[in-house]
């Protein structure tokens, strides 16, 4: 199963493919050192969202090439590698082969004299890195808290539900073992529905993070 879900990691990102080793690796980085200057990708020591995507990368690139030292206490398993697959996925080749894709797709389906949804080509190409932009801009900008993490994470509704729970960012960095990133009555993700369904019938095992009365007592006032 960890295999079919490395392929379709790929296969469902297409041109905008990023390693999941070298993502790991970046997420918990962001995680221990949250809204600081260590963090890989916080809004907050940048003027726009595109120079945050740019430093990202920069960040990202290190750890897929190795040139970039990491604390090993980040690169401690269970992290998925398969090296054949990262091989050919992130290959130049690879990458252009699925733009042309999307570009032929396009060229088949989109009716004439609507030219104009060419124009949203570039998301479907850097998709990847546009959903990280969303969440970790937002994610750490706009919106309400519920707990205070000493970061500047922030729920953002409704658009957390819309991205299958990712904008809870505030709920996730208070609970970062959580797979349920919602916390309030009102809030809803559905990605740990989807992982309840695949626990129910044998896909995977769900270990819910346990969470204390005093981590509870924290929270701040709806």
């Amino acid at each position: 199963w960890e295999r079919f879900f490395y392929f379709s990691t790929w296969f469902f990102q297409g041109s905008s493919y990023l390693i999941p080793r070298a993502y790991g690796v970046m997420h918990r980085m962001h995680h221990e050192f949250s809204d600081t200057e260590q963090d890989p990708h916080s809004p907050h020591f940048f003027k726009d969202v595109w120079g945050m995507m740019v430093h990202t990368r920069k960040i990202y690139s290190g750890f897929v090439t190795n040139t970039s030292t990491v604390d090993p206490k980040f690169l401690a398993e269970p992290l998925p590698k398969w090296d054949a697959l990262d091989k050919f996925g992130d290959h130049r080749i690879t990458r252009l082969a699925w733009i042309a894709i999307y570009i032929a797709f396009y060229a088949v389906f989109v009716p004439a004299g609507m030219w104009y949804l060419y124009l949203l080509l570039p998301i479907h190409f850097l998709m990847g890195p546009v959903q990280g932009a969303i969440v970790n801009w937002c994610g750490h900008k706009y919106g309400y808290q519920n707990f205070k993490n000493g970061d500047h994470s922030r729920n953002t509704s409704p658009w957390g539900i819309i991205l299958m729970g990712e904008l809870f960012q505030n709920n996730h960095h208070k609970f970062k073992d959580s797979p349920n990133f919602a916390k309030k009555w009102y809030e809803l993700d559905p990605s740990y529905q989807v992982m309840k369904l695949m626990n129910f019938v044998g896909i995977i095992k769900l270990k819910p993070a346990v969470i204390t009365p005093a981590q509870l007592k924290n929270a701040k006032a709806a």
